[in-house]
């Protein structure tokens, strides 16, 4: 059997290596290690939570040994597709190197500059880096890639097929010809492969184990689930997940949760916080400083559910994770690889489940095809029936709506009653002739213009009705003849 001591790395590295209570290789880190000290380019597929990150730490610690670094140059160069997954490298790194005096470096999103700066300018053997932060670093002219003479790129398929493929190219192209070129993934995709092939010379591929297999420590099952109404499919879906975890009991652990969605990772922790279950969040548009809080909490056991995005599916070394559930099923076949993987490592019994609804059931076609096995089907749990939003009133047994209960019924006030129909007929007409909604009669004062009202406000503009003049009854005047003739008669 092969051990470390049959690698031919320092013995430096050897000691860090037994400290840490290993002593046989992987078959990933047996087969990557000895190609990659002899300085060729190494192309390494395997399962993920078989020691990758080790595959490429080692070897390039042993060849660092010798020299030193110069201020702003780095001699070696790790691209990490997330910020935890840089962090572990980091990690693994400060526990392989401890007995030499090699220096790290780590750029990662959400750490201020400055500090960054300052550890560059001391100059530091080790770079490890997400491709974002160090393009910032190099644009703003604190930083130097042509001393770099091993380049590694961990979780290659994830950082060539999510739009990294820009930033890549350009970062190798600021890198030295005559640079040692690493590639490591758990997955590689036929086309791939062919744009590593533009980064590789000649390299040495290792395949450890079929490509986009899953560990047979892993129970796998399915539920097909399927909601009493569409508009309640989100609220009893949360309510599949929670069976699940109730019915592994005390199987279960810890468990990492995958959700799709970042708003989606958010609603679920919040809904299992509600029902008791003790969960955090984490995703990328966390700072991060709370994702590593989160993280180290998960660790250490003060928080049992991690609901998480696909941040988590790559790379992260949680050994002790007992479960990983599927919330939504992942787009890309490749991501149930990794997501999965994240349970039954190091050789330990891992279980994964995974909750699917009819508009999913294209990805788990294609996640059957790519792992080349069919799921196991599981039972889909029995949930509580949901009480009824019905605002209807219910009938009686004639079908006839019950009466108001604890409510008088409306009365019509006394004013209105004795109103005399004339009078309401009256304003209705003014209403129709431009008076609409004032319900005063004339003659009532204007409220609101005080004691004195103007006259014109008071003033009738309806014109009065014409009265009939009526003759005084007299007799008629005699006419002037008449007098005359009477006054002279007279005489």
């Amino acid at each position: 059997m092969t051990k470390f001591s049959d690698l031919g790395l320092h013995p430096k590295v050897l000691s860090a290596v037994s400290d840490a209570g290993y002593e046989t290789p992987t078959p990933i880190q047996a087969g990557a290690i000895p190609p990659a000290l002899q300085g060729r380019d190494v192309l390494g597929i395997a399962q993920t939570g078989t020691g990758k990150t080790a595959s490429f730490t080692l070897p390039m610690i042993t060849m660092l040994a010798r020299g030193r670094a110069r201020a702003r140059m780095p001699r070696s160069l790790v691209l990490a597709p997330t910020r935890e997954l840089a962090a572990q490298v980091a990690e693994n790194f400060d526990i392989y190197a401890k007995n030499t005096k090699l220096t790290k470096a780590l750029l990662i999103g959400g750490v201020s500059f400055k500090e960054q700066d300052a550890l560059i300018d001391k100059g530091v053997d080790v770079l490890i880096a997400t491709p974002g932060r160090l393009l910032d670093h190099f644009e703003r002219g604190k930083l130097l890639l042509t001393g770099v003479q091993i380049m590694v790129v961990d979780e290659a398929d994830r950082m060539l097929d999510m739009g990294f493929i820009p930033d890549i190219e350009k970062i190798f192209q600021l890198t030295p010809f005559t640079r040692q070129t690493l590639f490591f993934s758990a997955t590689m995709a036929p086309e791939i492969e062919r744009i590593t092939n533009t980064f590789l010379s000649n390299p040495e591929k290792i395949e450890v184990a079929r490509a986009a297999t899953t560990s047979e420590n892993i129970k796998q099952g399915v539920v097909l689930f399927k909601s009493s109404r569409k508009d309640r499919q989100a609220k009893e879906k949360r309510m599949v997940l929670r069976s699940l975890i109730d019915s592994e009991g005390e199987a279960c652990t810890n468990a990492i949760i995958f959700c799709n969605r970042k708003t989606e990772v958010d609603i679920v922790a919040k809904s299992l916080n509600k029902h008791g279950y003790n969960a955090a969040a984490i995703h990328g548009d966390l700072d991060q400083a709370h994702r590593m809080r989160t993280l180290d909490g998960f660790r250490d056991g003060s928080i049992r559910f991690l609901c998480a995005s696909d941040v988590a599916a790559r790379g992260l070394d949680i050994p002790n994770v007992s479960h990983v559930f599927n919330y939504d099923v992942p787009t890309h076949s490749e991501d149930y690889v990794h997501r999965i993987g994240r349970t039954g490592r190091a050789g330990r019994k891992g279980t994964a489940m995974m909750i699917c609804v009819p508009a999913d059931e294209k990805y788990l076609a294609q996640i059957e095809d790519l792992v080349k096995q069919e799921i196991p089907r599981i039972e889909t749990p029995e949930l509580p029936e949901a009480p009824s939003r019905s605002r209807r009133k219910p009938r009686d047994e004639d079908g006839e709506k019950p009466a108001n209960k604890g409510r008088k019924p409306r009365e019509k006030s006394e004013e209105a009653a004795e109103k005399p129909a004339e009078e309401k007929r009256e304003n209705r007409s003014r209403s129709r002739r431009g008076g609409r909604g004032n319900g005063r009669s004339q003659g009532e004062p204007v409220v609101g213009l005080g004691d004195h009202v103007p006259a014109f406000l008071l003033r009738s503009f309806k014109a009065p009705k014409p009265e009939p003049k009526v003759e005084a009854e007299s007799e008629p005047a005699p006419a002037e003849g008449a007098a005359e003739t009477e006054e002279n008669g007279s005489n």
